[in-house]
């Protein structure tokens, strides 16, 4: 039997409808951490006074 290998493999981006994870570079102790990408699910509109009566 051969030693395990060290490195992780590269797990392709997962994509949803509200946001995409991505996996980042191992670390010294070959932790694998991922990163989370939120997709907006509301526009913003820009704030307008009201009319004065």
């Amino acid at each position: 039997m051969s030693a395990p290998s060290k490195s992780r493999p590269k797990v392709p981006d997962g994509k949803s409808k509200f946001f995409t994870t991505k996996q980042k570079a191992a670390n010294e102790k070959g932790f694998v951490g991922y990163e989370t990408v939120w997709v907006e699910m509301q526009k913003v509109a820009p704030y307008k006074t009201p009319k004065r009566p």
